[in-house]
């Protein structure tokens, strides 16, 4: 469920004027920008963007730009960005910025559907003039790189049929690459964690419980390490529960000292139309406390404010 869902009838004319308003002048109104931009939808905002170019001559995205500053300027950019564009620029600034955001291309697609994936790729050759595999191949290695290449292909089986035998199989291929061998097949791993359905994989990791007496999740935090370590088990999660893994993910961008903002950031603008109910009820059940209090005690300003807004409330 989702804490943004648009507005049934609204003027896109009327609320570009509104946001020029905000702009125009001295000093910025950040509240009306807040306030307006959180209660359209991504495809809302997309026909705001389009009017404020025809009837003000001006590129709203540029205003916007000049007008703001820092991570709020960051939340509002997000939010004006088509989705699958979002995850397209995300991608990119993880191989492109200064060193390597492995948990950003972790995140992205080991959540992501096969559609979501493949839309991804089809923007992102447009974007860049490259294909988002050549960029993860000349950007990470061994395993790890094997990892990411399969998930981008978006070619995981999406059918919900479990085939009772193979899952017992699959189960017992597992042991056999990890826990019951010295050293560890990481190729059958990556081939059944990332090709198999869901409903056949849930299956599976209930079958391995019986097979190795352990979790799925203990045997590759075991038997694996780094960042092929965090892909696997990123699968795992996102197959039994993805909005636990969302909320592990905005946990951890802000538990201990500092703030991971470029996780929480997108989390909050890429699940908000999405699951961030779910993901809100999965927080507050893993951590006893709410996602909203959290957000409030370790953000500040505007960007807290958008943040709350993309929450959507205390739980």
């Amino acid at each position: 469920m989702a804490t943004i869902k648009g507005v049934s009838s609204f003027s896109a004319e009327q609320e570009a004027q509104a946001l020029r308003k905000a702009m125009k002048g001295f000093g910025t109104d950040e509240d009306a920008i807040i306030d307006i931009l959180t209660k359209l939808n991504v495809s809302q905002r997309q026909q705001v963007l389009i009017t404020y170019k025809s009837s003000i001559g001006r590129d709203l995205i540029d205003d916007l730009k000049s007008e703001l500053s820092g991570n709020f300027e960051r939340v509002i950019i997000g939010m004006m960005t088509p989705t699958t564009m979002y995850d397209v620029h995300e991608l990119r600034r993880a191989m492109k910025g200064a060193g390597t955001d492995e948990g950003c291309l972790i995140e992205i697609l080991a959540s992501r559907t096969n559609e979501e994936i493949r839309r991804i790729n089809e923007n992102y050759k447009l974007q860049y003039g490259c294909t988002l595999e050549e960029d993860i191949v000349s950007d990470t290695s061994s395993m790890f790189r094997r990892v990411l290449v399969s998930l981008a292909t978006g070619n995981r089986d999406e059918r919900t049929y479990v085939d009772d035998a193979l899952a017992q199989q699959d189960a017992q291929c597992l042991y056999e690459a990890g826990e019951k061998k010295w050293g560890t097949d990481e190729v059958q791993f990556m081939a059944i964690l990332c090709t198999r359905n869901r409903c056949h994989l849930l299956r599976v990791f209930d079958a391995y419980r019986g097979i190795a007496n352990k979790d799925i999740t203990d045997s590759i935090k075991s038997e694996m390490s780094g960042d092929l370590e965090d892909a696997l088990l990123a699968v795992v999660k996102c197959m039994r529960n993805k909005p636990a893994y969302f909320a592990e993910r905005l946990y951890k961008s802000m538990k201990g000292l500092g703030t991971d903002d470029n996780t929480l950031i997108r989390v909050m603008v890429s699940r908000s139309e999405i699951d961030m109910l779910d993901i809100r009820r999965e927080f507050l059940t893993m951590y006893g406390k709410s996602l909203y209090s959290f957000i409030k005690g370790d953000c500040s300003g505007d960007y807290r404010k958008v943040l709350l807004r993309l929450c959507g409330g205390e739980d």
